[in-house]
């Protein structure tokens, strides 16, 4: 039986003359991988890879200009060449993987000298080594890599505002927020940012949805790029338990472990190389201070870094970045716990540990690109405040293009 209302029922429609449906018929057009995508975007998503791609162009164009008028000699007579600027600091580390490997030549943590990059996980050097094989030049894969995977995850950030949020332009005003953020220089530069919010922010949508098997592979797919992987992997089981509490069932509840298996994977890899399971964890230490020190500890080295006239001033200024994050990142978790959005205040809270748990605070504002609550948080505050969106914009335009001058220019750290 139907299950339309009289009223609702199609007009019925009467047949054509097979000639007139042969007249009348045309082939449909056969699209590769790429119309299959596009045609998946809506209008509002094809908004918002507009707003990614003039982003991406000013960034180039500070680029272009911070490498003549900022040269590393102050009497240099020629510019850096035009990809220099985005090799920088930790883009090295996995350009070095992807090109030698972990373990050069019998080196490792026994030799002097030694870089520590088993500090960082596989999953970007391995995409990079992929993309270099059809890119030749390192620094260009890398920028490559960034460039699609920012523009899935800024799509998918944007379409994550517009299911918690109930304005039009939700989605929009998120991702402008986003782009236009202190650190989003970093979306754009060899780094891991951008991949892994391509694997983590629809891994969210994924779970919101209760698709938990999607949402497994991706979070998995995460924590093979960074360590945060696990924190989102945490996220994502808080979820899928209170909706089986809920009455949504535990038959999925296997997927939940996917996300340890490319961690531990890494850790017996490791473990054959150098004998030590955290071998990651130790590098680490060793390389960037992240040896384990009480909360309030790591609070008083980042103060004394900060203010305490032991650092030269470009340091000083970054370990106040890092106190104004953590503080920051803070009152997000106080704000989503009051608003219960417990899953998301699980993953905010996992990464304020691990960061807020060294000798001093080292990558926070970094980090804060990955606090997608954030963003959506602030998209909302501005729809309901409309003076927010202007004092936002009037305070991290100037900051934005300073972390960006600083980190193409060289002079991120030191």
């Amino acid at each position: 039986m139907s299950t339309l209302s009289p009223g609702l029922r199609p007009a019925p429609v009467r047949p054509a003359h097979p000639d007139a449906r042969a007249a009348t018929a045309s082939p449909e057009p056969r699209q590769g991988w790429f119309g299959r995508v596009a045609a998946r975007l809506t209008p509002a998503d094809r908004s918002v890879l507009w707003l990614y791609l003039l982003t991406r162009i000013s960034l180039w164009i500070t680029a272009h200009f911070a490498r003549w008028l900022f040269p590393a000699q102050s009497d240099a007579r020629e510019a850096a060449p035009v990809l220099a600027p985005f090799q920088r600091w930790d883009a090295n580390h996995y350009l070095n993987i992807a090109r030698d490997g972990y373990f050069p030549a019998g080196a490792g943590p026994w030799t002097s000298g030694w870089d520590n990059r088993e500090a960082f996980f596989p999953g970007y050097p391995v995409l990079l080594r992929a993309v270099h094989t059809v890119v030749p030049d390192w620094t260009a894969a890398g920028l490559l890599i960034s460039f699609v995977a920012g523009a899935v995850a800024v799509v998918a950030l944007a379409r994550m505002a517009r299911a918690y949020l109930p304005e039009g332009a939700a989605g929009h005003r998120t991702a402008l927020l986003f782009l236009l953020s202190p650190c989003a220089v970093f979306l754009a530069a060899g780094y891991t940012e951008a991949l892994f919010l391509a694997f983590a922010l629809p891994a969210w949508l994924a779970a919101m949805k209760h698709r938990w098997a999607a949402a497994a592979v991706l979070t998995t797919l995460g924590t093979t790029v960074r360590v945060s992987g696990l924190f989102l992997a945490a996220a994502v089981a808080l979820l899928f338990l209170l909706s089986a509490r809920a009455g949504g069932g535990w038959r999925a509840a296997g997927w939940t472990l996917l996300p340890v298996l490319p961690p531990a994977a890494y850790s017996w890899y490791l473990h054959t190389h150098t004998g030590d399971w955290m071998a990651w964890k130790h590098a680490q230490e060793r390389g960037w201070y992240r040896t384990f020190h009480t909360p309030w500890e790591a609070w008083a080295n980042t103060w004394a870094g900060a203010f305490g006239g032991t650092q030269t001033t470009g340091y000083a200024l970054m370990f106040q970045a890092e106190l104004a994050a953590m503080l920051v990142g803070l009152a997000l978790v106080a704000v989503l716990l009051r608003r219960r959005r417990r899953p998301e205040a699980v993953y905010v809270a996992l990464s304020l540990w691990a960061l807020g748990t060294s000798y001093w605070y080292t990558s926070i504002p970094r980090a804060t690109l990955l606090w997608w609550p954030l963003w959506i948080g602030l998209a909302a505050l501005s729809l309901r405040r409309p003076w927010f969106r202007t004092a936002y914009l009037c305070v991290a335009a100037p900051v934005t293009t300073l972390v960006a001058l600083t980190f193409l220019t060289g002079r991120w750290a030191g």
